[in-house]
């Protein structure tokens, strides 16, 4: 099968994507479960409805954010855990919003399909690849395969979509092109405003609040930084979180919260400026000792916990180090 060029039209990508299967093949989709990633799995189970013989979509992490929840509980989705589920009937395997290289449980499967928007990986080599980094959003490219297959989205599939490209492009303030505002306004009619309106106010839950407290109480400003360092946690999600909340003050131009999670210590960015870029800055700060990047506006560190220790000292020492950082940013 050629390979897919900027020049590729929708229409040839979707005939591509129809030649990679066949009718009596059994679709796994796994995800890594975020809005985006929801969304994207469930456009492609309705793109290649009655086209195989069933699609299944599974999950590699666990939903802890309250927003997410909430997403799965209105719009009534279902997405089982891979270890908890038999998956010895699927024929064939798909990643949509993520690549097979980004989860160590992606190993274990053999993939055909990726369709997503982040960095290639150079040795990538599957069957069918669409891969647009350039694009905001996976469910972008997702909706524009339903535009080039004639296919109008149901309101749940459109809702999904629809919040899919708002949290992802954090309301086009992130990375985001022509194409995701031109999928977002084709969604906007089919899409129910109430779900979206009850998904996005669920941030704060009896289950946070505890963290959120604690954030409150060791905020702390590094010129135009609010950083918060939340020790040990339970969850990643919890730093994303709070990075998303804290952002939103108006003295902050840059928001950092660090936490440790099992053997690593993670950084979650964000930025609101024009000039820097938080992917890169990410990388200059703290690439040396472990993995770091991500794009113009959000960007995640993952620092090895004896790498640290190696290198920098105690995890006493986690908050000090992340704050001379800072100040020489």
């Amino acid at each position: 099968m050629s390979p897919l060029t900027q020049s590729t039209t929708q229409k040839s990508r979707y005939e591509n994507l129809l030649r990679t299967i066949s009718s009596d093949d059994v679709l796994g989709i796994m995800i890594v479960a975020d809005p985006d990633a929801i969304a994207s799995a469930l456009a492609l189970k309705r793109l290649l409805w009655r086209k195989i013989r069933q699609t299944k979509i599974f999950r590699v992490n666990t939903i802890t954010r309250s927003d997410n929840l909430a997403m799965i509980r209105c719009l009534g989705i279902s997405i089982p855990d891979c270890s908890q589920i038999e998956t010895a009937g699927v024929t064939k395997w798909a990643i949509v919003d993520a690549q097979p290289h980004h989860q160590k449980e992606f190993e274990r499967y053999d993939f055909s399909i990726v369709i997503d928007h982040h960095p290639p990986a150079p040795d990538l080599r599957l069957p069918f690849m669409d891969i647009r980094e350039d694009y905001g959003a996976n469910s972008s490219i997702l909706t524009e395969y339903l535009r080039a297959a004639n296919i109008t989205p149901s309101t749940k599939l459109a809702t999904a979509l629809f919040y899919g490209i708002k949290t992802d492009t954090d309301n086009f303030v992130r990375t985001s092109t022509a194409a995701d505002i031109k999928a977002f306004r084709y969604l906007y009619p089919h899409v129910n405003l109430n779900f979206i309106k009850k998904i996005e106010s669920s941030e704060i839950n009896t289950n946070n609040l505890a963290d959120f407290r604690h954030a409150f109480e060791t905020l702390e400003f590094i010129g135009d930084t609010a950083y918060i360092h939340m020790g040990r946690v339970q969850d990643t999600d919890s730093l994303v979180i709070l990075a998303d909340f804290f952002m939103k003050m108006a003295e902050a131009e840059w928001c950092m919260v660090s936490g440790i999670h099992e053997e690593k210590i993670i950084i979650i960015i964000r930025n609101a400026g024009f000039r820097l870029d938080a992917g890169k800055v990410a990388a200059r700060l703290f690439g040396r000792l472990g993995s770091a990047g991500g794009h113009r506006n959000a960007a995640r560190v993952e620092i090895p916990v004896p790498v640290f220790e190696t290198e920098v000292g105690d995890l006493k020492e986690v908050a000090d180090y992340i704050k001379e950082k800072i100040k020489k940013r």
